[in-house]
């Protein structure tokens, strides 16, 4: 996780009021001119269901020095939520190399 923060363009957290704890965070990468990969939005448990999720994509796409780029992100879930800040299935001129490293689960 370290070397991910520590490469990437732009790192956007969240921190509990009372203790100042992590409970949500989101990461990109970019060429810092026109485009831009959100990389990880992550929630913690406990802090789910209160739109902190939509908070970190606003504060990130929206908000941030890459509001006029062109976003990609991957994810597994959670695509309504993307679809509200401008994310769509990807055009047919669209091509992709997957990752040929093994899937790390944590």
């Amino acid at each position: 996780m370290q070397a991910q923060t520590d490469g990437a363009w732009r790192v956007v957290g969240a921190y509990q009021c009372t203790d100042g704890a992590m409970v949500g965070f989101a990461r990109a990468v970019s060429d810092g001119v026109a485009v831009a990969y959100l990389a990880d939005v992550f929630v913690g448990p406990a802090a789910r269901g209160i739109g902190l999720g939509a908070a970190l994509v606003e504060a990130m796409v929206e908000r941030g020095p890459g509001r006029g780029f062109r976003w990609m992100l991957h994810t597994k879930d959670a695509h309504g939520l993307y679809r509200k800040f401008g994310f769509t299935a990807p055009p047919r001129t669209y091509l992709e190399r997957p990752s040929s490293r093994p899937e790390r689960h944590t």
